[in-house]
């Protein structure tokens, strides 16, 4: 599957539809920067979208995958099941990939602001002490 055909073929029927990419972001709700990607080949639109996006353009789902409009589809040999389940496959790669992102992120988070906290108790517990303990041991040295 070739994305970037796949996005140059979604950016020539947004333009035969006198589109703007922020045009088609709004009947897609999603980003005009989201189009700008699908456009791009960098980003592929989630499997739902894609469907959306077959029925917008009346197309069959088939032609999008194949970066291309034909005027006859041939019978379906089975490729565009395998082309269909890539497609997913990819997606829940890239999510994948997004989720550990995430998660590493947030682990990195917890121990940073973790031991920062615990850096702040620390010397939030000197200051009381300095402040109580030292004026305490004058006193009690000066009496």
């Amino acid at each position: 599957m070739d994305t970037v055909k796949i996005g140059a073929f979604l950016r020539e029927l947004r333009k035969e539809k006198e589109l703007t990419q922020e045009q088609l972001a709004d009947v897609f709700n999603v980003s005009a920067r989201t189009v700008s990607r699908w456009e791009t080949g960098s980003n592929m639109p989630d499997i739902s979208i894609l469907v959306e996006i077959a029925d917008y353009y009346q197309l069959d789902i088939r032609e999008i995958l194949n970066g291309e409009k034909n005027a006859t589809l041939p019978a379906d040999d089975g490729s565009s099941l395998k082309n269909v389940a890539e497609y997913a496959d990819k997606e829940k790669e890239r999510l994948a990939a997004k989720t550990r992102i995430y998660a590493i992120a947030g682990i990195a988070g917890m121990f940073i602001f973790g031991n920062l906290a615990l850096i702040v108790i620390t010397v939030i517990v000197g200051v009381i002490l300095l402040f109580t303990l030292v004026p305490m041991l004058l006193i009690g040295s000066a009496g």
